[in-house]
């Protein structure tokens, strides 16, 4: 596939019937600025797709944000999955390719959508693990857990790290790096599906992903 180019593209996620084991994701609304605060942690927003990523057994699906089937475009990170020290996990993230400047671009995401080239997961959240349903427990807990599950997961895996510091400092050091802006999250919230008041995102209004939103419905 090509390299984006500005025009609409005739890739759609659609949403059909839902997947067996399926959980839909969390999804950050929006505020006029970042929250500040010791109660509050900050993620980067990479610009990729939404991917849900399920391991059971020897089983590994991948869904994106409605649940759509992944798992045939991105074997790199089912590698990973696959690999892990665990029976079962979902592991929540964005599946993302980086240029040479470490940066996820979201046109190269596409240019290497049939092929796989190098595609990874960005893990930020973990949902299950062996048969645990961790979504009643705090995000502190998701997160210390999450860290230590992917430490030594192969390269189709890596844990989105948090920063705890001043949420307007750390989104506008995003935006002077070019990034898509920041995600943040209060650190005693729970895992819900939909819309959750305890993610807040904050995008750079300048980021290549703000006028492709505006164009391209991509159902992520």
């Amino acid at each position: 596939m090509a390299p984006y180019s500005g025009a609409p593209m005739p890739l759609r996620l659609h949403p059909g019937p839902l997947r067996p084991g399926f959980i839909a994701p969390c999804l950050p609304s929006r505020a006029p600025e970042p929250p500040s605060g010791a109660v509050w942690v900050h993620e980067i927003k990479h610009d990729g797709i939404r991917c849900i990523a399920r391991r059971n057994g020897t089983h590994v699906r991948l869904y994106s944000r409605p649940g759509n089937d992944l798992t045939y475009r991105f074997s790199l990170i089912v590698e990973a999955l696959a690999g892990l020290r665990c029976r079962s996990c979902i592991i929540d993230g964005e599946a993302v390719a980086c240029g040479e400047d470490g940066i996820a671009c979201f046109e190269l995401l596409l240019a290497r959508w049939d092929a796989d080239g190098g595609v990874f997961l960005y893990a930020f959240d973990l949902i299950e693990l062996d048969g645990d349903d961790l979504r009643y427990h705090p995000l502190a807990v998701h997160k210390t857990t999450l860290a230590s599950l992917v430490a030594r997961a192969g390269p189709g895996l890596r844990f989105n790290e948090h920063i705890e510091a001043d949420g307007l400092d750390v989104f506008n050091h995003a935006c002077k790096l070019g990034l898509e802006g920041i995600v943040s999250k209060r650190k005693d919230s729970r895992y819900r599906s939909g819309r959750s008041p305890d993610w807040i995102k904050s995008k750079n209004p300048q980021a290549p992903a703000m006028k492709r939103e505006a164009e391209i419905d991509w159902g992520r």
